[in-house]
């Protein structure tokens, strides 16, 4: 017999444990696995995001504005061959078995790149001559011509991009969706965000200690493969604890009585079977869904945007690859500490106040502090880049205001944008979960980044040559003030729907009992 659902757990805790963890004692064994599962996967998804940035902006003949290219030709269009294959193995498989078997493929190249792949990229790349005879033959395909001769850079960078919307956005949330009530939900998403992102706070020290380590070696050595090896063995190991985690929690969770009715939580219930056509075509009609993919692509093309010129301006600062890699590794601490912080707050606002008060914070965040983040920028623009401003150079300045930028953006994103998205989801039925979410997440994602890119990509196309992103901040700031704009009235147009169809769902259940 299941233990009878707690739907004012929100009143029943009182003092520090109403505060910072709502959890009965009985789901304990249900929430702990799911955080340490989210843990792990942040973890290898700021150690990869990390080095992918890394290798391609300090690649022979690479920058930063190399990013938009491999966004756009790269990542969407291995997007979305993701997500024919994702719906016809979900159509074919087990929720268990598909798990594992999206997840061993990532493992195994990320290994394979630091013991196998990067010590023979002189055998595998075009020499940094070549590169530049090309760029100098084709001026409009300046930025990316590197991204086809550095090819290997490319692939792990797609890799660790579709790590994030694959392996979090969908295995695990869906996973999450499914096992999960509404009345639990408001008390673990917000938790599991806390619990999971000690994995940035792990992986920060983590990334600048390897890179110190690898320092100390004789210059004759390659340092930066050294740094490589240790942080893709630490992705290996976490992507072990991951599928170990997974395992337990469908032997010994799923099959609790205290948690669900029998075979409630096995994941064996009959999938609805569509095609990817038909897919698409009820993602279209469904305005809820529509709704939700705006708010996935307006965060994708923001931030894109910004994170465009913000990394150029650090290539220009720390122009060593361990020194790149150690400052990304210092942002990924400080947005883990940030976001933990946050997570206690956005936490009680999921369960205290409404959800279009939690979804509104991180459209606003990101439209403020862009704001900022593009004025530095274009102010620094019209100066020499060295010149001294309170007492230090305008590109640490754009450096450190981009750095505050993105820590505030991703700490709402990931304190709240991801709890009230998913939060969203649940009230829907089975065919979008699992087939809806999936093209929302994959597709919506990763076109929202490729939306950015594009517009990216365009402009130095277009003007050929050289040219840095940071010359083009007085275009792409009002860009991103607009989107945000977007963002903000889609939340408010989601919440009606979501609480109509909450509402509804409420009823239902009421009626069926």
């Amino acid at each position: 017999m299941s233990t009878p659902d707690k739907t004012k757990a929100g009143d029943e805790f009182t003092g520090l444990r109403g505060i910072f963890f709502p959890i009965y004692n009985f789901e304990i064994k249900k929430f702990l696995p799911m955080g340490i599962m989210m843990m792990c996967i942040l973890f290898v998804y700021n150690i990869v995001r990390d080095t992918k940035d890394t290798l391609v902006v300090n690649a022979p003949g690479g920058g930063a504005e190399c990013l938009s290219f491999l966004k756009l030709y790269g990542v969407t269009p291995s997007a979305i061959l993701f997500m024919v294959i994702f719906v016809k193995l979900a159509n074919m498989m087990e929720r268990e078995k598909l798990f594992y078997t999206i997840l061993t493929p990532f493992l195994i190249f990320f290994g394979a790149f630091a013991f196998v792949i990067y010590p023979n990229i002189d055998l595998l790349h075009m020499s940094l001559e070549t590169i530049k005879e090309i760029q100098a033959s084709y001026p409009n395909l300046h930025w990316f011509i590197p991204v086809i001769g550095n090819w290997s850079f490319s692939v792990f960078y797609i890799l660790s991009e579709l790590w994030g919307s694959v392996i979090l956005s969908m295995l695990f949330w869906q996973f999450a969706n499914e096992i999960t009530k509404i009345h639990e939900a408001k008390r673990f998403y917000g938790l599991f965000g806390m619990v999971g992102n000690l994995g940035l706070v792990v992986a920060g020290p983590t990334i600048i200690l390897c890179a110190q380590y690898a320092k100390s070696f004789p210059q004759d050595v390659d340092t930066f493969g050294i740094n490589l090896k240790f942080l893709m063995a630490s992705v290996v190991v976490a992507g072990a604890i991951i599928a170990y985690t997974y395992r337990w929690m469908n032997k010994n969770v799923l099959t609790d009585p205290r948690l669900y009715q029998p075979g409630e939580g096995s994941g064996k219930k009959k999938k609805p079977k569509l095609s990817i056509g038909e897919s698409f075509k009820y993602i279209i009609s469904n305005p809820y869904l529509g709704l939700i993919a705006i708010l996935v692509l307006s965060y994708g093309v923001a931030i894109n945007l910004v994170e465009g010129v913000w990394k150029g301006q650090i290539k220009i600062a720390f122009p060593d690859k361990n020194d790149y890699n150690a400052f990304m590794g210092q942002f990924t601490t400080w947005t883990g500490v940030i976001t933990i912080m946050l997570m206690v707050v956005g936490n009680n606002i999921l369960r205290r106040l409404s959800w279009r008060s939690a979804a509104v914070i991180t459209p606003v965040m990101v439209l403020v502090t862009s704001a900022i983040f593009f004025f530095v920028v274009w102010e620094g623009t019209a100066h020499d880049p060295m010149t001294p401003l309170l007492g230090t150079t305008v590109v640490m300045v754009a450096v450190i205001v981009g750095q505050i930028q993105n820590v505030l953006s991703k700490g709402t994103k990931y304190s709240l944008f991801d709890s009230t998205k998913q939060m969203a989801y649940i009230p829907l039925d089975p065919e979008a979960k699992v087939k809806g979410q999936a093209a929302v997440e994959v597709i919506g994602g990763r076109a929202g980044k490729s939306g950015g890119a594009f517009i990216q990509s365009t402009m130095l196309a277009v003007i050929g040559g050289s040219v840095s992103l940071a010359s083009l901040s007085f275009i792409l700031g009002p860009i991103v003030l607009v989107i945000c704009l977007i963002w903000i009235f889609s939340v408010f147009g989601l919440n009606k729907r979501f609480l109509a169809l909450t509402e509804s769902n409420t009823k239902d259940s009421g009626t069926t009992n």
